[in-house]
């Protein structure tokens, strides 16, 4: 396995038969330690191997089922303001 340094990040590589035979053993590596791996094949890279992210939740219905509503909160309410006075 070979390290490459770019701009951003430490980006690992590795050849393809080596990456067949440490399959298992990198897939835990990757997920334990959040780093990637570049797979290559003779030299040149073809893959990379990520650790797996939940997508983020959208907006939308993201509150669904969090809010709850006691009695009619439609209709007016039966008590005399005082703002108007």
């Amino acid at each position: 396995m070979t390290t490459v340094m770019t701009m951003k990040k430490r980006i690992e590589s590795i050849s393809a038969g080596e990456f067949k035979a440490k399959c298992l053993q990198l897939m835990d590596e990757v997920q334990a330690r959040h780093k990637e791996i570049v797979i290559t094949k003779r030299g040149k890279p073809i893959a990379k191997l990520v650790p797996y992210a939940e997508e983020p939740q959208t907006l939308y219905g993201c509150m669904k089922g969090s809010v709850t509503s006691h009695g009619n909160i439609i209709d007016p309410i039966e008590d005399e303001w005082q703002a108007h006075a």
